[in-house]
């Protein structure tokens, strides 16, 4: 496909995902009816808010796959799956046919306790569904449904393990754009596959590989909800190969605080001009290779590293972090 054929079929995507989000039921959020969602259940084929985005995440990809509407790259599948099933109407027709006499369904302002709840009954549960369409030992009735993408959000078992992240409230989300590795240490005969992976709380994200490389260009981004509890952003660097456990080339952990501080201390950052906000100083108790500032970007909260990897031989990262507050 030459570039001219992916740009147009990605701006055409774009243009319908965003005609299905400006149709009336989707304005407001599936869960919640906080007003202009910007997240989406692409299996499930709901607009949801950053809040409920959060608790969906938290469930798993088997259950809810989230993407941001504005941030992500969506495929053509998950563009048709969404409008497959036709918006939050169609979608809480199924998901919440049956909801209780006198249970009230969370608003935007309702707590994360009550949010998780609502949320993993809905969907992890299905405790709202018609009962001839509940899973019942990994199977549905509904599989005689004609929306495959309806489908793939009842593809789970029901007795799932519950995930007590889905209980923490969610203050925003983190953007990780993985740039760079320099001078990465060897682990083949001459070079390695290296690929890195990311953790934060329970959550879990990978980079892809890129083949015989020391100095490999990723520049991917990668999202992670923030909890109200968080801690370091995790990083490890591995050697991926085939036909035996993968290779430690290097790990560091990132303190956010500077960075989610700084950016709540300012509140909407779009108000503001291009400015330094913070810092993350180097010290001998951290990875930084020199001092890391807080920047307000085009109105955007943002934070460039270059970190030295502990624990191996050799071995750089550059990273730019970007605070997305729980009200955009």
């Amino acid at each position: 496909m030459s570039v001219d054929n992916y740009l147009d079929r990605l701006a055409s995507g774009r243009s319908r995902l965003k005609d299905l989000l400006l149709q009336k039921d989707n304005r407001f959020c599936a869960d919640c009816n906080a007003p202009d969602p910007k997240w989406a259940s692409a299996n499930i084929g709901v607009f949801i808010c950053l809040k409920c985005c959060g608790v969906h995440r938290s469930l798993g990809s088997h259950i809810s796959k989230v993407l941001s509407v504005t941030l992500d790259e969506w495929s053509d599948d998950e563009i048709d799956a969404m409008i497959e099933v036709g918006g939050n109407s169609s979608a809480n027709s199924i998901y919440e046919a049956y909801i209780p006499e006198g249970y009230t369904k969370p608003g935007p302002d309702a707590s994360p306790g009550q949010r998780a709840k609502f949320i993993r009954s809905k969907y992890e549960h299905q405790e709202f569904l018609k009962p001839s369409l509940r899973i019942v030992s990994g199977k549905s009735s509904i599989e005689s449904s004609s929306s495959k993408s309806f489908l793939d959000g009842f593809r789970t078992n029901s007795t799932s393990s519950q995930n007590m992240e889905g209980m923490v409230e969610i203050i925003g989300m983190l953007k990780v754009k993985v740039i760079k590795g320099t001078n990465l240490a060897i682990r083949d005969i001459k070079s390695s596959d290296p690929y890195i992976v990311l953790n934060l709380g329970q959550q879990t994200v990978q980079t892809s590989v890129i083949q015989s490389n020391l100095n490999p260009v990723w520049n991917e981004e990668h999202m992670l909800s923030v909890p109200d509890q968080y801690g370091p952003l995790k990083l490890k660097v591995f050697d991926h190969d085939t036909f035996s456990a993968d290779d430690v080339m290097g790990e560091a952990d990132i303190d956010l605080q500077p960075l989610i501080t700084s950016a709540t201390a300012f509140g909407d950052a779009g108000m503001f001009g291009d400015m330094q906000i913070g810092k993350w100083l180097k010290s001998n108790d951290n990875a930084l290779i020199e001092d890391s500032t807080v920047n307000i970007v085009d109105g955007k909260v943002k934070q460039e590293m270059t970190i030295k990897l502990q624990n191996v031989e050799s071995g750089e990262l550059d990273l730019e972090l970007e605070w997305i507050s729980i009200d955009q």
